[in-house]
């Protein structure tokens, strides 16, 4: 009977399994090039796209006036103009007279070129162009008439200034290219593409001034993506992600921004930014960490203001990394160094609280950090509003309920309100979980674990480089450059381009 359930699972579950099936035939069919045969061509496009139960795949039969021969285009309505196909590419193929006139004349598009790789051709299609087959040709013709639906040009969520520009980047990558174009008037301003996945033919655009980018920095940015082996990178986070230096290093080492007048000023230094479709946001590489600290406000502003504003961000750093581990250490091992006063003021909130002061804070942490990650999960603007008051209501109750003291709020909500003030977001995670070191560090060592891993923190930071660069650069080791570090100079001043990026031409003019 056992043998009998056994042999029956076995066979129940042989049913079940998929037959193993292999893509090689489609792949090398691709790779072969069209032949002058119109009807076997569009027979073998139709296979590819699944035709017609593709259903915005669109195989336009024509004949071609004047010449007389018969046509077929190919395009996916979806992200293709069609009233652009109708008015520039099938009337004046239908209307035309003449047999003597090229085809190349015949379109008013924008851009034709051709293509004799099935490859080559799909990857045209596919980025909304139109493919016209003509019989007798062993060529295809590929008409430029691209047509992406996405949103419009919106003010910076994430990187919001007061005075600059409003604009930021979206999704498309071309309007991304103009509003960059739109900043930096040069015909020294190159924009190249390549391809960076085999599946999805996702491109990634190098965006450099070329008579300031230093061309070996330009070449291991290029070596980098070439050496990206992957079916799909959808935007510019992932693509961030395969190449940086060190994958596993808390401390972000490419620059994400989602300003295009920050790009544009990083541009103007010989910096090099990358644009990706479907990322409404740009890489800047090499990056160094003052300018995770930086913003694109600490320039429009004058330099009293902007030196201000960058000194009360420094303090916050230091704020949201210190004030838990620094209250720890103090309350467990340094009580000598607080005020008999305060000291009793704390002993006495800490009173009725039955564990222990490190047990007390990284509940609080955690509990802060709950609220926001919920907070920013929590559609629309009700986000906020549910974060503010689970903070109050929580903190309140923990409080009420002795599970902790009031002056632990204080301390987890000052530490947790400051880390706000570092705008990146990879920087800001990296200031969170180094919060969380050093309360570990304070919880076993006191202040002498804190320094000490600070010690530790600085040392791996110095031996931290973004494609060569240091990461402390130029402050250590010491380079050339316009100073732009903690503080800013006057504008008049910067007159020199970060020596550590050996642009070709140093100075400002």
């Amino acid at each position: 009977m056992f043998k009998n359930l056994i042999t029956k699972y076995m066979t129940t579950s042989k049913e079940k399994l998929y037959t193993q099936q292999s893509s090689e035939e489609a792949i090398s069919i691709k790779e072969k090039d069209i032949t002058s045969n119109l009807d076997h061509t569009t027979s073998t496009f139709k296979s590819i796209y699944s035709y017609p139960n593709n259903s915005d795949v669109k195989f336009r039969d024509i004949q071609i006036g004047g010449i007389n021969k018969k046509a077929v285009l190919v395009f996916i309505n979806t992200i293709s103009d069609t009233d652009m196909i109708e008015k520039q590419i099938l009337n004046p193929l239908l209307l035309n007279e003449e047999p003597s006139r090229k085809i190349d004349d015949l379109i008013s598009a924008q851009s034709v070129s051709t293509a004799k790789k099935i490859r080559d051709i799909l990857k045209e299609i596919n980025k909304g162009n139109v493919a016209l087959f003509i019989q007798g040709e062993k060529q295809a013709f590929i008409i430029n008439a691209a047509n992406f639906q996405g949103r419009g040009i919106e003010k910076a969520e994430n990187e919001v200034s007061l005075i600059g520009s409003k604009e930021a980047f979206n999704e498309k990558v071309m309007t991304n290219i103009s509003l960059i174009r739109k900043k930096i008037k040069s015909e020294d301003l190159v924009i190249e593409s390549t391809t960076v996945s085999k599946r999805s033919n996702n491109e990634v655009y190098y965006v450099y001034v070329k008579d300031l980018v230093n061309d070996e920095l330009l070449q291991t940015v290029k070596e980098r993506i070439d050496q990206i082996d992957i079916d799909s990178i959808q935007n510019l986070a992932i693509l961030e992600q395969h190449i940086e230096e060190r994958q596993k290093s808390i401390f972000p080492t490419i620059l994400n921004t989602e300003r295009p007048d920050r790009a544009a000023s990083f541009l103007e230094e010989g910096y090099i930014v990358l644009l990706m479709d479907n990322s409404p946001a740009s890489l800047v590489l090499p990056a160094t960490f003052w300018s995770f600290y930086h913003t694109a406000e600490d320039r429009y502003v004058r330099l009293f203001y902007g030196n201000v504003t960058r000194l009360i961000r420094m303090m916050a750093m230091f704020i949201a990394l210190f004030t838990s581990s620094i209250y720890i250490a103090v309350t467990n091992f340094h009580a000598e160094m607080v005020p008999p006063d305060l000291l009793l003021a704390i002993a006495a909130t800490r009173e009725k609280v039955p564990v222990g002061a490190i047990l007390e804070v990284l509940f609080m942490e955690l509990a802060f950090e709950l609220i926001r990650e919920a907070g920013l999960r929590i559609p629309g603007p009700i986000g906020p509003t549910i974060g503010i008051v689970g903070a109050l209501i929580l903190g309140q109750a923990a409080v009420q309920a002795n599970i902790v003291s009031p002056i632990v709020v204080i301390v987890v909500a000052l530490g947790g309100l400051s880390s706000f003030a570092i705008g990146n977001i990879s920087m800001n995670f990296t200031i969170r979980i180094c919060r969380f070191a050093f309360i570990l560090a304070a919880g076993a060592f006191g202040i002498y674990g804190i320094t000490a891993l600070f010690v530790v923190g600085i040392f791996y930071m110095v031996s931290i480089k973004s494609f060569g660069v240091p990461y402390l650069s130029p402050l250590t080791p010491k380079y050339l450059s316009s100073g732009d570090t903690i503080f800013r100079r006057m504008l008049k001043n910067e007159i020199f381009r970060p020596s550590y990026l050996k642009p070709k031409d140093m100075k400002k003019k």
